[in-house]
């Protein structure tokens, strides 16, 4: 399952549209929920959806059983997009409605630098240059949303800060306050007091081409 929605290039929740199936039927085994095997049916629409699959065939599907391996399974990971204004709304419930694009990432690669679950792990795009050159315009960014209650120590967060959504450095300061730092220089920092600032999660991977 895992190798036909890499091999699409969809989410799990399209290929399951175009097959005519619920969402569920990809996500769980995907997830490793399922506590049933996929039926002869639901392999039969999936076919019909994407009849080029190679793994179809007897020798695709040997070539492809390594891929299905936990060692080398695809996760999927929700998105966010910083263009919204993330009130402290968006930092609640907001955010199911908005993440709606998925990407895979390899599992074995995730647990190299987080332990959290996936469904608690967004990614972003980087917006503008006030990060540069730690985190440039268009970059992928994995955001752990479980640590969004650590301490903030010059880490790397997504917040709302102004209704605006932004990847900043945070420090926090003896008046209670928390100084939004850029690493751009030419980027002046900002004070934000009680109230003013929403944390989202952290910032624990950025993933670019070079």
């Amino acid at each position: 399952m895992l190798a036909l929605v890499d091999y699409t290039g969809l989410s799990a929740a399209e290929v399951a549209r175009r097959a005519g199936l619920a969402a569920t039927t990809i996500q769980r085994p995907i997830k490793g929920t399922a506590d049933t095997r996929i039926s002869q049916r639901t392999i039969e629409k999936l076919h019909e959806a994407f009849p080029k699959f190679p793994g179809w065939t007897r020798a695709g599907a040997a070539a492809l059983a390594s891929f299905d391996k936990p060692e080398t399974q695809m996760v999927e990971i929700a998105s966010i997009d910083l263009n919204f204004g993330l009130g402290a709304a968006f930092m609640d419930s907001e955010i199911v409605e908005h993440a709606a694009d998925t990407m895979l990432f390899p599992r074995d690669w995730l647990r190299s630098i987080t332990r959290s679950p996936p469904e608690r792990l967004y990614w972003a795009k980087g917006l503008g240059n006030s990060m540069e050159p730690t985190i440039g315009d268009g970059d992928v960014i994995l955001i752990d949303r479980s640590a969004a209650g650590s301490s903030f120590g010059d880490l790397y967060w997504a917040i709302a800060y102004g209704q605006t959504g932004m990847i900043k450095r945070l420090r926090p300061m003896p008046d209670g306050s928390v100084k939004i730092l850029s690493d751009n220089p030419n980027v002046p920092p900002e004070i934000a007091h009680d109230g003013e600032l929403h944390v989202f999660g952290r910032v624990i991977a950025v993933v670019r081409r070079i």
